[in-house]
């Protein structure tokens, strides 16, 4: 595979004066979160690239494990038109399950379930318990941030949704730090795909960023 796009994202800018936040219901909040056809402009001889790099205070081998490049490949043989995803870690690749391209880009279902999974493995909650409370919080109200950010050497538009799902749990204190979880979603019209980044984070003791690294086209 050769690598035709070099996109490095430098964060999400916000400018005093430019940055302003929406609030949106439940349904504008998943709507947004969980936009169709995002992939319908990607040519089906292409992958798209994330970078994942997790820290994991509390279990520091599966940070280690879970690092390295997600690719997002839509066989253009298959006549379902489904998306492939991967773990490429030098040499090794390991499936991660296969999507209708139709949905939309599957990386944001991916992101959430490997949140869900770290934060299982980590402070020892009920997988299930931990999905329920996400799930929640993606059909509830929040505020779209909209602001600037960088992509390829030029400035774009980006919007921003942050969740805390377990904000007024009442068995945060029983989290080992995970009460404290952010998940964060900044995305743009501008980026192949949508996601220019997905993060989670629960202070010092997790971290874990989806960073958009550019597309691949097949030899």
């Amino acid at each position: 595979m050769k690598r035709h796009i070099c996109a490095t994202v430098f964060g999400l800018m916000l400018a005093a004066g430019l940055a302003n936040a929406e609030t949106l219901d439940g349904q504008g909040t998943y709507d947004l979160l969980f936009r169709e056809g995002t992939l319908d402009s990607i040519a089906r001889d292409t992958s798209l690239v994330y970078r994942r790099s997790v820290t994991n205070q509390l279990k520091p081998e599966a940070a280690e494990r879970d690092s390295g490049d997600i690719a997002l490949s839509i066989r253009p043989s298959d006549p379902s038109d489904l998306v492939k995803l991967e773990l490429r870690q030098g040499d090794r690749h390991r499936g991660l399950g296969q999507f209708p391209a139709s949905v939309g880009n599957p990386v944001i279902m991916f992101f959430y379930e490997a949140t869900i999974r770290d934060m299982a493995e980590a402070a020892g909650g009920s997988p299930f318990y931990i999905r329920n409370r996400i799930k929640q919080a993606l059909v509830e109200p929040s505020n779209v941030t909209a602001g600037l950010g960088e992509f390829e050497g030029e400035t774009i538009e980006t919007q921003t949704i942050s969740l805390f799902p377990f904000e007024e749990d009442p068995n945060r204190e029983r989290m080992q730090g995970f009460g404290d979880l952010e998940l964060q979603v900044v995305m743009s019209e501008e980026v192949p795909g949508w996601y220019l980044a997905l993060s989670a984070e629960a202070g010092a003791v997790y971290q874990s960023e989806l960073r958009f690294d550019g597309l691949e086209t097949a030899k």
